[in-house]
């Protein structure tokens, strides 16, 4: 059985989704960095920076980064259709998946916690670094859209969500992305709502964001 380690309007929706994709075994501990607890405890156990999403996986290994255990999921269960068949349509997938994590969540950690990247100490230095940072945000994502399009009935993995759907789905629920898209990306924007509705992520979203609203990341 695998053990995933995450908590409500995380990154973990996304492993999760996959998890639920793949029909695998695993159970979930809602451990988060602000959630003191016996939770927190056991997953700094496994990973020491207690960052979530963090797998566990049948055999003891840990695996961190969420595009990295979407990788694992993808290639451990290829019946899922996490990663298409096609060799250049998964490359695709996995280059998409490492843009989310260096370009977007990389950004979304900025914005969270502007404090950790400027020296200064008063709130409006604060409010220019998470500014710039959301401006930055937006523009990898008008990217993303634009390297990715689709057919308004398709997914970017074919006709049913694949890894990099799912971390999208995610990711972008997060500093005002969603708004942003639908008026830069109006056919991206389409994309993300077909797939918070197929019904492997409209179950888990469903646990994740009960109202559809954003969350913060807890990164």
């Amino acid at each position: 059985m695998y053990t995933l380690f995450g908590f409500k309007g995380s990154g973990s929706a996304a492993v999760e989704c996959a998890l639920e994709m793949t029909g695998a075994d695993y159970r979930i501990v809602e451990a988060a960095s602000w959630e003191p607890g016996d939770a927190l405890a056991e997953l700094e156990r496994v990973n020491p920076l207690r960052q979530i999403p963090t797998l566990l996986l049948p055999d003891g290994t840990v695996l961190t980064e969420s595009a990295a255990i979407l990788m694992h999921l993808g290639f451990a269960f290829p019946h899922a259709g996490l990663f298409s068949d096609v060799p250049s349509e998964r490359d695709l997938a996995l280059r998409g998946l490492v843009y989310i994590a260096a370009n977007c969540y990389s950004c979304i950690t900025v914005i969270d916690y502007p404090e950790r990247f400027t020296t200064a100490t008063d709130e409006a230095a604060r409010l220019a670094v998470r500014a710039g940072a959301t401006e930055r945000l937006h523009r990898h994502w008008d990217i993303f859209a634009d390297l990715y399009p689709v057919a308004a009935d398709h997914y970017i993995a074919g006709e049913q969500p694949g890894a990099l759907d799912l971390l999208a789905a995610v990711v972008s629920k997060w500093s005002g992305t969603r708004q942003h898209v639908k008026e830069s990306r109006p056919a991206f924007s389409a994309l993300l709502e077909r797939i918070d509705s197929h019904p492997a992520v409209a179950l888990v979203f469903g646990r994740h964001w009960p109202t559809r609203a954003e969350m913060p990341t807890g990164a």
